[in-house]
């Protein structure tokens, strides 16, 4: 990876990226495991089993909405090494309600594990990208934001794979997700200090009327207006895809949980290839100039994997294994979609990330991140409505595929918009 290589050997960088890692890891293996848990073990019916993807997701995102604006505050007015320990002691603590949850499988234990990893994750989203300027230089800034989410995603793909494998497994997968969750924390132990950049801040509490305020002081710089609209789009875009994929996998193409989890897998590398791809192309500047066309090829792979479900054929009342599946004649077109979709995807969002922290000041950088979440959010929270809404509607997973491919075009639109704003 272009001039970011190097960012592996630097204790300024490697222990957020492992922190960010083990924690990307611990939140897939968690969550897949609950939804496989509760798709294949105790749900028998497609309805009931779409409408709990979308309420896990939903519950996940939530936070976002609620506590991004205070997660931006704290981030820029406190040392962020210090917010990453007590983060990660805190993820502990939620783990063992989650590995309580599957244990006396209690769908309301699970629900409010991944609420809480959902409070997790808001508090930690503004410091891990505000944090890569005050540790990089200028010219890094994009590799590093690259390199993070490669590994996030390759870590997805891990925590993804071990869920599948431990599926029947619950006892195991209970004590794994606490394992990690220690583990996650040593490497947080080990991040440089990262102390504020600007004179101490009064923070607002009021969650609301902060979260206004944050919004409206970031939105109307078009430049940042745009970029996280198109965000935006894309993570609503995310939202439906992931909570399709578990339904999609087993009651249309009729297989078991080891194939739900090879897609989310096969979309983890997608997303890391895209990663590291988009930085090479554009040489470690930081621009949108690649935006419109990467999402646009994004949902042409999107139709195509429409087109492929739609054409899939009846299948056995028995859930097929990974290996008939991958013997299947429409198998290797519908992994080249996926993968396709993926790729193109983290091709689109990446530089959008590096535009965000790179173009406010470093004492502002958390709190636009955290603008940017607050807007994500309500997006994906939207998406996830619509999604569990179109499912009650009788819209099932392969024709909800054409909705994303439709919302393709509204990222693109916002991504060219952009780029002759910026560029």
């Amino acid at each position: 990876m272009q001039n970011s290589l190097h960012l592996m050997r630097a204790r300024r960088f490697v222990p957020l990226f492992a922190t960010q890692a083990l924690g990307a890891f611990n939140d897939s293996l968690f969550k897949q495991a609950v939804v496989l848990f509760v798709t294949y073990q105790l749900y028998s019916d497609a309805t009931k089993e779409f409408q709990f993807s979308a309420i896990a997701q939903g519950l996940f995102i939530l936070p976002f909405f609620l506590f991004s604006a205070l997660a931006g505050q704290l981030a820029d007015d406190h040392d962020k090494a210090k917010l990453i320990r007590i983060i990660k002691t805190a993820e502990i603590g939620i783990m063992l309600v989650g590995a309580a949850g599957i244990l006396l499988a209690s769908i309301p234990l699970m629900l409010a594990a991944v609420f809480a990893m959902g409070v997790h994750s808001t508090f930690f989203g503004p410091i891990k990208y505000a944090i890569l300027p005050q540790h990089l230089e200028r010219d890094e800034v994009l590799g590093g934001t690259g390199l993070v989410e490669a590994g996030t995603y390759l870590a997805i793909l891990f925590g993804t794979i071990l869920a599948g494998v431990l599926a029947a497994r619950s006892q195991v997968a209970a004590i794994a997700v606490i394992g990690f969750a220690f583990l996650g924390l040593l490497a947080g132990r080990q991040v440089p200090p990262a102390p504020p950049q600007a004179e101490r801040m009064q923070i607002n509490w009021h969650i609301v009327r902060a979260s206004i305020q944050l919004v409206s002081a970031t939105m109307h710089i078009r430049r940042l207006f745009l970029a996280i609209l198109a965000i935006s789009f894309f993570w609503a875009i995310g939202a439906v895809l992931i909570i399709i994929f578990p339904p999609l996998v087993k009651n249309v193409l009729g297989a078991d949980e080891q194939v739900a989890s090879l897609f989310i897998a096969i979309f983890s590398i997608g997303i890391a290839i895209g990663s590291v791809l988009i930085n090479r192309l554009l040489k470690s500047e930081v621009s949108a100039r690649y935006a419109p066309a990467s999402v646009v090829v994004m949902g042409g792979f999107v139709l195509m994997l429409h087109f492929i479900a739609l054409a899939w054929g009846k299948h056995a009342q028995e859930l097929t294994t990974l290996g008939n599946f991958l013997s299947h004649p429409s198998a290797g077109l519908m992994i080249a979609a996926l993968l396709g979709v993926a790729i193109s995807g983290g091709m689109f969002v990446v530089p959008l990330y590096a535009f965000l922290t790179t173009t406010v000041p470093k004492a502002e950088t958390a709190r636009t991140v955290a603008a940017n979440n607050i807007v994500n959010s309500g997006a994906m929270v939207i998406g996830s409505g619509l999604a569990f809404a179109l499912s009650s509607a009788g819209v099932g997973p392969t024709g909800q595929l054409v909705l994303v491919a439709a919302m393709c075009l509204v990222s693109a639109w916002l991504g060219y918009k952009l780029h002759l704003a910026c560029d």
